[in-house]
């Protein structure tokens, strides 16, 4: 998830760490390779040109310049208006008092709208609670099929529209559908719409119609991360005409650039509440501005992975996760033990962008398939003994040898994964250290990255 941004703002963050002091023309310097890396991932010239005389302003300040990590504090600058620039905290939906609840999903064509609406339905489903997905689309025949298809997969209702309603188009399978909702006490309705050009204004007053035969209690707009400015083009214009309440991102997993994530809110007013980060139903993520441009710093996103470790493990058993990355004491053992658990987890590239640090992890993989790589971990973690897991300092040159020779692999694949795991305790170990403003770790930054992996 945005792996290039993040390398290359990581590279310009050294040289500000390398120097003791700063002056005026370093943080200028610093802000020039700021600047065109975001261009480069497509942001909003004008949200570039306001987000670096912000970043300016503070950075020059007195309690910057005069601190005795300059350079840190610069990265903190950063990140601050980075959140700032991308919502500040978490938009969530909004729920209706008098179920039901109605989210109403607009796009283009090709967006991943349809695939979106099972996502959202699939996040939001408990025990309970009683959802409707509405098949709107008259435009797609496949669209409504592909819909039923989610439904059962989910085990949840799709309303398909009766021969009545479909005659009367998407205003009338919309309105026929929440009132049956109402009817048959559902708790939420998701209106999965047609896809359509933004250019095409009687498709887009249709869109209006439907939302004032309906009254929604949010309309998003499903758009695709990868088209970077015209995503935020595109936004402005189902704003203009139909009335956002906010974004959802699909395929943030991909090659996106960063220019939609870091662009909407800035240039729309409308917040990004979800993120699209891969092909399962299960693969939709709550957007968190602090956490994203944790990522985009190359610092990972430890919340969202403790969160889906909850998720997934016993309740004790992230717990005890938690508190073993906090108190420096994750051991080889527990390594091995989360080798185990991680394919619950969802994909490992993901998993690897939460991790600080992963970025370069990803770069160092680069001719391997992720899921080779973890069970060749697996292997030399499991030719350890007890003892070597739990002490990992022990391991000698002899031992090494004997590990490799066990798991099938080589002594440079056992140097480099102890080099992996040695550096990536001392990230952890950042993390309990002295922290920001949305949770950034200012002590021990800097030192956490050097040398990372290399």
């Amino acid at each position: 998830m945005l792996g290039q941004l993040s390398q290359k703002l990581e590279q310009i963050f050294k040289k500000l760490h390398g120097k003791g002091l700063l002056n005026e023309q370093d943080i200028t310097e610093a802000l020039r390779g700021i600047k065109l890396t975001l261009l480069e991932a497509d942001v909003h010239y004008k949200v570039v040109k306001d987000f670096l005389d912000r970043v300016q302003a503070k950075a020059l300040g007195q309690e910057v310049m005069a601190s005795v990590t300059p350079g840190q504090q610069v990265v903190k600058v950063v990140f601050d208006e980075l959140c700032l620039l991308m919502g500040e905290k978490q938009a969530p939906l909004r729920l209706s008092s008098t179920p039901p609840t109605v989210w109403m999903l607009v796009g283009l064509q090709g967006s991943g709208k349809t695939t979106t609406s099972g996502k959202v339905a699939k996040f939001f489903q408990k025990p309970g609670r009683r959802i409707l997905l509405v098949a709107a689309d008259t435009h797609r025949p496949a669209a409504i099929e592909q819909l039923k298809t989610l439904g059962g997969q989910l085990g949840i209702e799709v309303y398909q529209p009766t021969g009545e309603s479909s005659i009367g188009g998407e205003v009338a399978i919309c309105k026929e559908a929440v009132q049956f909702a109402r009817s048959g006490f559902y708790d939420l309705v998701i209106l999965d719409t047609a896809g359509r050009l933004h250019i095409d204004d009687e498709l887009m007053a249709q869109l209006h119609q439907i939302k004032e035969a309906v009254h929604p209690d949010e309309v998003l707009l499903v758009a695709d991360a990868m088209t970077g400015q015209d995503a935020v083009k595109m936004a402005e214009r189902f704003d203009q005409q139909v009335g956002l309440d906010g974004v959802i991102l699909t395929k943030m997993e991909g090659d996106a650039r960063g220019g939609a994530v870091l662009s909407i809110k800035a240039v729309t007013g409308k917040p990004i509440k979800f993120v699209g980060v891969g092909e399962k139903l299960d693969a939709l993520e709550p957007f968190h501005p602090d956490r994203m441009a944790s990522r985009i710093l190359g610092m990972g996103d430890v919340l969202s992975l403790i969160e889906q470790a909850q998720e997934v493990f016993k309740e004790n058993q992230a717990e005890e996760l938690e508190k073993k990355i906090r108190s420096d004491s994750f051991t080889l053992e527990d390594f091995q033990e989360q080798l185990r658990q991680v394919k619950r987890l969802g994909s490992f590239d993901h998993l690897l962008g939460m991790i600080p640090g992963g970025e370069r992890l990803k770069g160092m993989m680069i001719n391997e398939q992720p899921e080779k790589e973890m069970k060749r971990a697996e292997a030399i973690v499991n030719s350890m003994t007890k003892m070597e897991r739990r002490n990992s300092a022990v391991i000698n040159g002899s031992r090494r040898k004997r590990i490799a020779k066990g798991s099938g692999t080589s002594v440079e694949n056992v140097n480099r994964l102890l080099k992996q795991f040695f550096e990536a305790k001392k990230m952890m170990k950042a993390f309990t250290g002295k922290r920001g403003r949305g949770g950034l770790p200012i002590g021990g930054l800097f030192k956490a990255f050097k040398g990372f992996g290399g």
